[in-house]
């Protein structure tokens, strides 16, 4: 049954993350179980890479879509236990105490996440994502308490098969739609091949090729 098509979109829920647990010999990644990252704040993400144009016979001959992923910041209340051993590295000792070392390494994973919209949930994965050491910060308490929430750089690149992002819209599935927090999802072969070729027969014309990227 094909989801009703959104106007609008606002807010930003259920963020998890799904750790990248190894790479075979061709670069596909095997991706862990998502988990729940609680308490997201706002999410800001800008494109990396813009479009370089070829010219000859004295117009735009060919436009070249450098596409290098995204790179933001992710606001959550606080970087739970998990997050921070499974992602960033940081250790529990024998006495339960979170310790961080110099030569600790982080873990790429995949991020998932949804903004709502006045019909249905929008839910997106970011597939190849690093995360940056957050700041400690603090303040004292006067009058009225402030939360102080923790701020995550992130940065997502392509997978070796160049997949960087997907997300979900009115002609997706409900399986794959209800299923999305379950196990990261990976389009296959078949329906990045059909879209392609769909896209490609209506933007060229005349001999010329239009390309573009659109984000949320």
């Amino acid at each position: 049954m094909a989801l009703k098509k959104n106007k609008v979109k606002f807010g930003l829920n259920k963020v998890h993350w799904a750790k990248i647990t190894a790479w075979s010999d061709d670069g596909v990644p095997t991706f862990a179980t998502p988990v729940r990252l609680p308490g997201a704040v706002s999410l800001s993400i800008d494109a990396n890479g813009e479009n370089d144009n070829f010219y000859a016979d004295n117009t735009v001959y060919y436009v070249i879509n450098n596409n290098a992923g995204y790179e933001g910041d992710l606001e959550i209340a606080l970087i739970t236990t998990d997050f921070a051993t499974d992602i960033l590295g940081e250790q529990l000792d024998s006495k339960g105490v979170l310790v961080e070392r110099n030569d600790a390494e982080t873990s790429q994973f995949a991020l998932l996440f949804e903004f709502d919209g006045d019909k249905n949930h929008i839910r997106h994965v970011l597939y190849c994502c690093s995360a940056s050491r957050p700041a400690t910060e603090g303040q004292t308490t006067e009058e009225s308490k402030e939360v102080k929430t923790e701020t995550l750089s992130l940065k997502a690149s392509a997978l070796p098969s160049g997949l960087v992002k997907s997300k979900t819209c009115e002609s997706t599935d409900e399986t794959t739609y209800n299923n999305w927090y379950n196990t990261v999802y990976i389009p296959t072969a078949a329906t990045t091949n059909n879209s392609t070729n769909t896209r490609s027969a209506s933007t060229t014309k005349g001999g010329s090729t239009a390309a573009s990227t659109t984000t949320d």
